[in-house]
């Protein structure tokens, strides 16, 4: 089993291989080193999904084992969004929220080397992310993400390790005596706007950061969490950079803009990239190749981290009822598979939207307009049935309240524009199928939504936050917001949980659904 020495300096840290270190006799150095990156992102599931036919962190697990026997300078990358969201973020473990406390010992487990901020990471309280970096025996890299304390911007703290990096250089040695430096950056798109933290710009830092290491390095990677569109751009802007290892987007992506690889794994670990830089030294030059490794029945469950993942299924299970859910109860059990896949969620209807809406419809009869984001799905699977309510529960992992709030048919018309232009990310919209789009206009019921009018819209509650992307202007503090009201105070109402309200739906309508 592979060691590794973390040995801090200012400003970087050095990060060596024992094993390389103590096999260097009687080879002669030839002057080129691999280092291989395990790429994963955008993990949310420590089980294997699509009837444990895919992903799962036991798989991980098993494929940085292959590859450290292929090359012992091997590290395992998670490119941000593993704390949340989750169906266990909504469950209590020893009478304190778990919040991604089971991915930290999934990975763990798994050897996990290096981690970074996702914006997603910034969902749970500051307390507790600060639990989940000091459990995490993974080194955390932060470029532009910073702790907001009393308005001041300073590192995020581990404990007993100190201030996160904003930089790292690897110090690597191989059989033959072959030694290189490799510099990381790690750059968070600034989109959560939580309280507890504050951003410098992705790019303007990257450019700073990179000219910094660069005489200093054999080659820089920049590990990220932002679009793809973000990506290209930072490879046009730092064409110097090594490779770019990407998360954010879920549907797995690559590009090469120049010299510059970029990678970005499906979510869920369905699979992982590879991402191998080969440094010559005697050339002064750097090549990047990659390899998608699908994580599928193919790939053994590592036995240690597979028992971490069975321990918090038992404590999941347990835990389901102080929710009001009966995880193991059937819901449907005849008809077709539930669409949940985000290619298909983020981009158009569903059964599963369409099944969603009509639940919120059914909590809020009175309503004449319905909307959901489709970044609320999060299950990202094709839902085999039967359908429990474990599976509602994976399915919406954020849960949250369905709130209510009459609209102008100004701000409705607004929200449901922007909606439309969001497709393919999260901020792309569900509606209620009597309300269409049609030659440039939304109709409801066949009529033009009027401006003028006022209308009822029941949503998420995240909705009417006005946290989504491009939607900041829906919130309660909109003069078009004619009035909001109150949330619901009693548990067992459809409307406190829009989980609950599927279930209650599909109890009232004996498991049907609409295809």
């Amino acid at each position: 089993m592979k060691r590794i020495i973390f040995l801090f300096t200012i400003p970087v840290l050095f990060f060596t291989s024992c094993k390389t270190l103590s096999s260097t006799s009687g080879s002669s150095d030839n002057g080129k080193i691999d280092i291989s990156f395990v790429q994963i992102n955008d993990v949310y599931e420590i089980a294997p999904l699509s009837g444990g036919k895919e992903g799962g962190i036991a798989r991980v697990a098993t494929l940085k084992k292959a590859w450290l026997q292929k090359n012992p300078n091997t590290y395992m990358v998670i490119a941000g969004d593993f704390l949340s969201p989750s169906v266990y973020n909504s469950l209590k473990y020893g009478d304190k929220a778990i919040r991604g406390k089971q991915m930290i010992e999934a990975l763990n487990s798994a050897g996990l080397d290096i981690a970074m901020f996702g914006n997603h990471e910034f969902d749970i309280k500051e307390s507790e992310l600060q639990e989940r970096i000091n459990e995490s025996s993974a080194l955390w890299i932060s470029t532009n993400s910073f702790h907001k304390v009393k308005d001041k911007a300073e590192p995020f703290v581990k404990q007993g390790k100190g201030p996160l990096p904003k930089t790292y250089i690897m110090n690597v040695k191989d059989k033959d005596g072959t030694t290189a430096r490799v510099g990381i950056i790690a750059l968070t798109l600034p989109f959560n706007k939580a309280d507890f933290v504050s951003y410098t710009d992705p790019l303007q830092t990257a450019k700073e950061t990179y000219n910094n290491l660069k005489d200093s390095v054999d080659a820089v990677v920049a590990i990220t969490h932002q679009s793809m569109d973000a990506d290209e751009l930072l490879a046009r802007e730092v064409p110097g950079l090594a490779a770019i290892i990407g998360g954010h987007e879920h549907d797995g992506r690559s590009a090469k803009i120049g010299t510059v690889t970029i990678t970005k794994a499906l979510a869920n670990a369905k699979n992982a990239y590879i991402v191998n830089l080969q440094i010559n030294k005697k050339k002064n030059s750097k090549k990047v190749t990659t390899i998608i490794e699908p994580l599928n029945e193919k790939v053994a469950l590592d036995e240690a981290t597979n028992a971490v993942v069975q321990k918090w299924n038992k404590i999941a299970e347990d835990n389901y009822s102080s929710l009001g859910f009966d995880a193991k109860a059937v819901m449907i059990n005849k008809g077709e598979a539930l669409e949940g896949r985000e290619t298909e969620v983020r981009t158009k209807a569903t059964n599963l939207s369409r099944l969603i809406i009509a639940s919120i419809k059914e909590a809020v009869p009175t309503a004449d307009i319905v909307v959901m984001n489709g970044g609320s799905i999060r299950v990202d699977d094709v839902m085999q049935l039967p359908i429990s309510q474990y599976d509602i529960l994976r399915a919406l992992p954020f849960g949250g309240a369905i709130s209510e709030a009459d609209m102008k048919g100004s701000l409705v018309i607004k929200m449901l524009e922007a909606g439309r232009k969001n497709i393919g990310i999260g901020g792309f919209l569900h509606h209620n199928e009597n309300l269409v789009f049609a030659n440039d206009t939304w109709l409801l019921n066949g009529q033009p939504l009027d401006a003028a009018k006022t209308y009822h819209v029941a949503l998420p509650e995240f909705l009417l936050s006005g946290k989504e992307a491009n939607m900041d202007f829906v919130n309660s503090n909109n003069v078009a917001v004619v009035k909001v009201y109150p949330a619901p105070a009693a548990k067992n109402d459809s409307k406190s949980d829009i989980r609950l309200a599927m279930v209650r739906y599909l109890e009232k309508n004996k498991g049907q659904y609409l295809k």
